[in-house]
């Protein structure tokens, strides 16, 4: 065990000596993939503090409960205690008839048409009403607690504009859609690009190659400094793209969270966390030890 540890550690030391000897090409190799790993990195993160964004939002009335017209102050004050002990209510406020009524005859004031119509009324015509903002913003959760509180007793109408959700709810499945689709064809990028790099130092070092099967070297010898080469890259690649990723989403909040006080919001977008940072650093490393392994098969077999 300790001979095939020390044996892998003595390929990995010579594959880092011929990159440090190639240095330019080496660096850019990895900026090559770090770049390329960024972009869908960056669409990911976009996605993910938009789909924060949409959590947050509050709309001033997602759900109107109208009571009916007959409710008595009995049936408001309990609809009242069941909103406020329902966990999938974030907020409530009510809007009594007399309210509503005040309301509209203040807005009618300064418009002729509206003042006729309530000057031709001869009683408040408004029910009460509760206006409910949902805890979770998913159109299946509002059609549930609409369908509850349509239940309830003195309700009347429980209305809901779930246009905007489904729309926004749209959109970030669509987003979420694209970038999957993009991270796939940069990975097949990726492994052609890295494929092609590992082929020429195969070209490269093609007579070292038949020396060492001269002398009863195996495949998986003669593959493993090309495999060691292809991960380095991918893990130089993915630090890489962590780094532009930390420095592009800072660049990007100063001027988001400046925006967002504008609207009175503190919104500000999450730094990528730990776990997001390796998986990209081994998504990296596993496109290019994947991408070597396909090119020296592939060698070998033309080759030889």
């Amino acid at each position: 065990m300790k001979n095939w540890i020390n044996r892998h550690l003595q390929v990995i030391q010579q594959v880092l000596v011929r990159m440090r000897l190639h240095g330019w090409s080496t660096l850019m190799m990895c900026g090559v993939i770090g770049v390329t790993l960024c972009l869908p990195s960056l669409f990911y993160i976009a996605t993910d503090n938009l789909n924060r964004l949409a959590s947050d939002i509050q709309t001033q009335s997602p759900i109107s409960l109208f009571l009916k017209l007959n409710a008595t102050q009995a049936e408001i004050q309990s609809i009242e205690r069941q909103l406020k002990g329902d966990e999938h209510i974030t907020s409530y406020h009510l809007v009594t008839k007399d309210q509503a009524w005040q309301k509209m005859q203040k807005t009618g004031a300064g418009n002729t048409v509206a003042s006729n119509i309530v000057n031709t009324l001869d009683k408040n015509p408004l029910p009460d009403a509760f206006f409910i903002t949902p805890a979770s913003n998913t159109p299946e959760a509002i059609s549930q607690l609409q369908s509850s509180l349509q239940a309830l007793n003195g309700v009347d109408k429980a209305l809901i504009d779930s246009q905007w959700i489904k729309r926004l709810n749209g959109l970030l499945q669509l987003g979420n859609k694209m970038v999957l689709v993009l991270a796939s064809l940069l990975a097949f990028a990726l492994v052609a690009v890295i494929g092609n790099t590992i082929r020429m130092q195969i070209l490269t070092q093609l007579a070292e190659i038949e020396v060492s099967q001269l002398i009863g070297a195996t495949k998986s010898f003669i593959r493993c400094p090309f495999l060691y080469a292809g991960a380095l890259y991918g893990l130089g690649g993915g630090l890489i793209a962590c780094l532009l990723l930390w420095t592009m989403v800072s660049f990007f909040n100063s001027t988001v969270v400046q925006i967002a006080a504008e609207y009175g919001s503190q919104f500000a977008i999450s730094n990528q966390s730990l776990v997001l940072n390796l998986f990209i650093v081994l998504t990296a490393t596993a496109i290019g030890w994947l991408a070597a392994y396909f090119a020296v098969n592939s060698a070998l077999v033309t080759y030889h």
